[in-house]
């Protein structure tokens, strides 16, 4: 009984997350969660003749038509980072959940948590100001061949290896480069470039730390519910190893169709 009903949960988890790498809609009539001044500055942007250099661009306004101040730029892309996450990054969500599945201790967890923070802080400052300038068609696949790689050393090893947080870290960097392609795309004017940066790194990292947290208040009912305080035995045979195959599985073929398409 409670191997079918653990398998079920993670099917149904599963089901939201494997349809592929959502395109991010920036204003989507009749959906709430995008400033109404931030996407006509956009479609303004994009119906201009020719392409506009980054001074020439119009600064974000308010509601009132005035230009915003620092904490209310960091303010709105704090919710536009919520989104790219929550619902919008199925990739890095399934990323994050790999690493949740190999952390059977706290410790081991924030460890990798934080390597994976500085790491895609990093390369998403670094390309989001133009210091590099990847390539999202050599990024995306990248990206979804890290989650196979996490994924398959949960199968391979019971329990964390000292070198995870490595890979972690060097995976990391370039998830950071996948949220870079994103905000780049929104053409900021150098006045709001640094607020709206900073403002957008706080919401990939709420929406991400959202994910860890519900993912761990599962995880205890689960090991409560199976008896397995200790989550190296049933947790991981039902829970663990399953959801790990799952998210293999899905980076792998998210991987080849990104390099084919």
């Amino acid at each position: 009984m409670h191997y079918r009903l653990a398998i079920t949960l993670l099917l149904l988890l599963a089901a939201g997350l494997v349809l592929g790498h959502p395109e991010d809609e920036l204003c989507v009539p009749g959906q709430d969660g995008m400033d109404p001044a931030l996407c006509a500055a956009l479609a303004e942007m994009n119906s201009s003749e020719g392409e506009l250099k980054q001074s020439e661009l119009a600064p974000i306004l308010d509601e009132s038509g005035n230009e915003r101040s620092f904490m209310s730029t960091a303010g709105l892309y704090i919710t536009i980072g919520i989104g790219h996450i929550l619902p919008d990054g199925a990739d890095h969500i399934l990323f994050v959940l790999a690493i949740f599945l190999a952390s059977v201790r706290l410790k081991a967890l924030i460890w990798q948590i934080s390597a994976f923070t500085v790491a895609h802080t990093a390369t998403l400052a670094l390309a989001a100001s133009g210091v590099i300038t990847p390539s999202s068609a050599v990024v995306e696949p990248l990206i979804a061949f890290t989650i196979a790689f996490v994924a398959i050393e949960n199968l391979v090893f019971k329990e964390m290896t000292k070198w995870r947080p490595v890979v972690v870290f060097g995976f990391g960097l370039i998830h950071g480069l996948g949220f870079a392609g994103f905000f780049g795309e929104l053409g900021l004017p150098p006045g709001q470039f640094w607020s709206a940066l900073i403002g957008f790194n706080v919401g990939v990292e709420i929406g991400q730390l959202s994910v860890i947290l519900v993912a761990a208040i599962l995880g205890m009912l689960l090991r409560k519910w199976l008896q397995d305080p200790d989550g190296l035995q049933r947790y991981r045979s039902l829970i663990a190893r399953p959801g790990s195959l799952l998210i293999g599985l899905t980076g792998l073929w998210w991987g080849i169709t990104r390099l084919l398409a």
